[in-house]
């Protein structure tokens, strides 16, 4: 259970729950995520006297969806979980609108655990007026997967690929006339991370602080021109992630790197491409980037039964704050902790034989502790549509980057002020 500092803030809402606890507890989640919370369940039912609760899971957009519809049903809290998991990319549109429950006022006072948490995803649960509507439970620390067998046949050397942006395109160059291997599977993964990698802290991605699009900007030309070029050098395999020929590619190293969090490190050995083991290692992105792959929050909605807010919030705590349950997820379903004071344990310091013996861990911890806090915006995921169309534009049909970028600005512009 939570120490007695992970209970400060709520100590008085804690006692309230236990002397008139209602009797059940819905939380609602998705693959992975719920088998989480399910492991977590029998110590914290055990201390609050046998407390029912449910699970309710969700194939991932399917969850997201009816959350969504959920927040916005007229019929009110009736069909509403007690708690509710949220993906990195789906915060920015739940946490700028009214759904959710404030945290920061008492008395749950989550502003008093701020510090316990990884900073970026902690801010990244916030709102448009500062509140904190979310705590974080997994991150994703972004690195660079690497095939070193097939750096070695190109005569090349990690760091090529690492001093910029620039030099990993070129490296991939010479990576894929050596070996034939693609550099990785689609400029569009490379679009995405160099616009997250180089967005100035504090800055959101596709919008401004007045909430404006700004898709014309110098990082956006830089991002499409790569991608562009990593195109007409046929460095790019042109494959979805998670379809069945990126996981052929992967097995058969014809992908040389994979831009990702550090979760894959798992899905690599676990799923994946199982009979790679060994040949893969990690490194930090290109030009000494930052940034985040993904993550879960826990949030309790603003219309959900008032007489289960108190527990609610305790079982949130729970799950976010305690430091053997956030590594027995990371042990158990490679959920890295968004919890500071997990990163301490020595399991953070054995290597990872997946990746050759790689002390990885320690490099995902760097990583994390220095990826830039960047607001959310509620249109990102319409926002990142509405570029990757004009960057198949680019890509497919020859289009002009400048007017690509223009493009996608009048529509986000018109969807806005609409």
């Amino acid at each position: 259970m939570l120490a007695a500092a992970a209970l400060a803030p709520v100590t008085s809402l804690g006692r309230a729950a236990s002397s008139a606890a209602p009797q059940r507890l819905v939380i609602a989640a998705f693959p992975m995520v719920d088998q989480i919370i399910k492991s977590a369940l029998p110590a914290w039912r055990d201390a609050h006297g046998g407390i029912e609760v449910e699970v309710i899971s969700r194939q991932y957009d399917d969850h997201h969806t009816a959350m969504t519809t959920a927040l916005s049903s007229s019929s009110g809290g009736q069909h509403l979980p007690d708690v509710m998991a949220l993906e990195t990319m789906y915060m920015g549109r739940f946490s700028l609108g009214a759904g959710l429950q404030d945290l920061s006022v008492a008395p749950y006072l989550a502003e008093s655990v701020r510090d316990r948490f990884v900073p970026f995803a902690f801010e990244q649960a916030r709102n448009r007026t500062g509140a904190v509507v979310a705590l974080p439970t997994d991150i994703g620390p972004g690195s660079l997967f690497y095939r070193v067998d097939l750096l070695q046949r190109a005569g090349l050397h990690i760091k090529d690929l690492c001093e910029s942006w620039e030099s990993y395109v070129q490296a991939g160059v010479q990576l894929k006339a050596r070996t034939g291997a693609y550099l990785f599977a689609h400029a569009r993964y490379l679009k995405d991370i160099v616009l997250f990698a180089s967005t100035p802290a504090g800055q959101s991605i596709y919008f401004d602080a007045q909430g404006r699009p700004s898709i014309t900007s110098a990082h956006f030309q830089r991002a499409f021109q790569l991608a562009q070029q990593a195109r007409q050098l046929g460095l790019d395999a042109i494959v979805d992630t998670w379809r069945n020929d990126w996981s052929e590619h992967l097995r058969r190293g014809r992908l040389a790197t994979e831009l990702t969090g550090a979760w894959m490190a798992g899905q690599l050995a676990n799923s994946v491409a199982p009979a790679t083991k060994g040949l893969w290692r990690v490194a930090q992105l290109p030009g000494q980037s930052f940034a985040g792959w993904g993550g879960t929050y826990y949030a309790i909605p603003r219309r959900s039964d008032p007489a289960k807010k108190a527990l609610a919030w305790d079982l949130i705590q729970h799950l976010t704050l305690n430091r053997d349950l956030q590594l027995r997820a990371f042990k158990s379903q490679d959920a890295f902790p968004a919890l500071l004071s997990a990163h301490e344990d020595p399991f953070f310091d054995e290597p990872v034989e997946f990746l050759g013996g790689q002390r990885a861990r320690q490099l995902w911890r760097e990583a994390a502790r220095r990826i830039p806090a960047r607001p959310l915006h509620r249109q990102n995921k319409f926002a990142e549509e509405v570029v990757n169309g004009e960057l198949d534009n680019v890509l497919i049909y020859g289009k002009a980057i400048p007017q690509a970028l223009a493009d996608a600005q009048a529509l986000l512009m018109h969807r806005a002020t609409r």
